[in-house]
């Protein structure tokens, strides 16, 4: 292995190290709010305090594009490894306030305040991760194995998932549900804080790919010049994601309420289906990213949205139906196939869209405000629909927005094969 190989594998290594706890610490909260729930409102049915820890979980995705305006101007501006070190040091914080946060019976309405508050914190911090991870991982790899190698920041964006999963698998094992609904759910945040001290003496050696030019070049960071200059670039990639983090939070996070509140699995059945599907979809992200270097981004994208607009809507309605705890982790790790497609290469398609200059922005914000509307909303909308007896709409409205993805894909992203604007130069 050439020296180039070898500091290109360590440079991918030590910003998904970053990624990995950065996801962990925000999808813990999704995968622990099942036991937390009543801790912090008042005693309802089931799916109302799951629909109000979802509406917590959703208004701070709405804090994720002021993250990644804030990022990826600084990332832009300063350097892509200040950005992912300032980013890590939030999430930490946001981390230790969910480990400390009191509960409803202790401080009455100020708990679920003090609970947003660290939402948005980590909504705030995740807002300028995916951007400017996104960036520094597509400038780092190398272009004919690029979308293999970018494919790594959703292995550990999803590895940051399986852990969470994990972690309450462990602990399902080690406490009682009494003691999960009381305080030990509170043990992932401790540990996420503290893996976040660990990822941010790592990101500190991180090699910067940003360059002095583009750094002080007069359009860095430029809010103005990206909506003035670079307006089909914003809507192309408003337009996929979507779609693709509808899709993508509908299959991972929400899965686990699904399986629970919907098909009437026990908590730990749907613990451990996701465990595994987790663990498949983690090895198919490389996999599909090595078939993109063969065939072509925009062609992974285009089958991304014609499966996943055919297909969602009947296995959805499959899964509501069957009491098969096998024949549910099939049909999950079906969708996570076909959503593989746009997940092991969202990160390159972006960044090529846009100037070194205003790369990390561009990604940044234009992902975030497409993840805050759909993404973040994905269970609020789907708790919401079931509670008023129409759920199956939540399934047509997915299908409707891959639909959108799948017209974009086809009709806006270069028919030929297309790189980083510093390739062409």
């Amino acid at each position: 292995m050439s020296q180039q190989n070898k500091n290109v594998i360590k440079s991918i290594i030590v910003a998904s190290s970053g990624n990995l706890v950065e996801w962990f610490d925000f999808y813990i909260y999704a995968f622990t709010a099942v036991y937390f729930a009543n801790e912090f409102f008042p005693k309802s049915n089931a799916t109302v305090q799951l629909l109000n820890v979802a509406a917590i979980y959703a208004i701070g995705f709405f804090m994720r594009p002021v993250g990644g305006w804030y990022f990826g101007r600084l990332a832009d501006r300063h350097g892509r490894r200040h950005a992912l070190v300032v980013s890590v040091s939030m999430m930490c914080l946001g981390s230790l306030i969910v480990a400390c946060v009191p509960t409803y019976n202790s401080v009455g309405s100020l708990a679920p305040i003090i609970l947003l508050c660290a939402r948005l914190i980590q909504g705030f911090s995740v807002g300028g991760e995916y951007g400017t991870t996104a960036t520094y991982m597509s400038e780092v790899a190398l272009s004919k194995q690029r979308g293999f190698l970018a494919s790594f920041q959703y292995v550990t964006l999803i590895g940051g998932q399986l852990l969470a999963v994990l972690t309450i698998v462990i602990l399902e094992m080690m406490f009682t549900e009494v003691a999960l609904k009381t305080w030990a759910w509170r043990i992932p945040f401790v540990i996420g804080a503290l893996t976040a001290i660990g990822s941010l003496k790592l990101r500190q050696s991180m090699v910067e790919t940003s360059t002095d030019r583009s750094r002080n070049h007069p359009n860095a960071g430029s809010l103005q010049i990206l909506f003035r200059d670079h307006k089909k670039a914003l809507f192309v990639v408003l337009g996929f994601t979507a779609g693709g983090s509808l899709s993508f939070y509908t299959f991972t996070t929400y899965m686990q309420k699904y399986l629970v509140n919907t098909v009437h699995f026990p908590i730990r059945t749907a613990s451990y289906i996701m465990m595994a599907a987790l663990i498949i979809y983690v090895i198919f992200q490389p996999l599909f990213g090595a078939l993109s270097d063969r065939i072509g981004y925009r062609q992974n994208m285009i089958y991304f949205g014609a499966l996943g607009a055919v297909f969602t809507y009947p296995i959805m309605k499959l899964l509501s139906e069957i009491s098969n705890p096998y024949v549910a982790f099939l049909l999950i790790i079906l969708c996570l196939g076909i959503i593989s497609f746009y997940t092991s290469i969202a990160g390159v398609v972006k960044a090529q869209l846009f100037p070194k200059e205003l790369r990390a922005l561009g990604v940044g914000l234009s992902y975030a405000l497409a993840n805050s509307l759909f993404g973040g909303t994905a269970e609020f909308v789907a708790l919401y629909l079931k509670n008023i007896h129409l759920q199956s709409y939540f399934y047509g409205y997915v299908a409707l927005m891959l639909l959108l993805s799948f017209f974009i894909s086809l009709y806006y992203l270069p028919k030929d094969d297309f790189y980083l604007a510093q390739d062409k130069s």
